[in-house]
């Protein structure tokens, strides 16, 4: 029987075969999930910040608005004439809320983040090169 050398090519690639064991896809499958978290996180934080900016616009629109003028204002389906302070009063309560919000939505993008690059050392220490992770 004659006995055949491996080419350096052959040789890395062998060694780059790894098992893959089922806690290993049980954190790849993590990973994914979480990128799906992470993909719908920001594009909903980005519409929460578009929104704020919005609002904010309306709020400076509405100081060059007469005190004593009725200004139109959606609640739900609705518009309802009220008085500039007052709506300037909802505005600024709206604006509060969408603020504690993009705060909550940070902070859940920030721990699904931190996740990730847990997961990320992880399975690029057990499987080197032979991973793409990058998102």
């Amino acid at each position: 029987m004659q006995r055949r050398m491996l080419t350096k090519e052959e040789e890395a690639t062998a060694s780059e075969d790894i098992q893959v064991r089922r806690e290993d896809q049980e954190k790849i499958n993590r990973f994914s999930s979480l990128h799906q978290k992470e993909t719908g996180l920001e594009e909903l934080l980005k519409s929460k910040m578009k929104e704020k900016e919005d609002l904010e616009e309306i709020s400076m629109e509405l100081e060059l608005v007469d005190e004593e003028e009725n200004v139109p204002y959606k609640i739900g389906d609705a518009f309802m004439s009220l008085p500039q302070p007052q709506v300037l009063e909802m505005l600024s309560a709206s604006t509060e809320d969408i603020d504690n919000e993009v705060n909550s939505l940070k902070e859940k993008l920030e721990s699904i983040q931190e996740e990730m690059e847990e997961l990320k050392k992880v399975l690029y220490g057990r499987f080197g090169k032979s991973i793409n992770l990058e998102t």
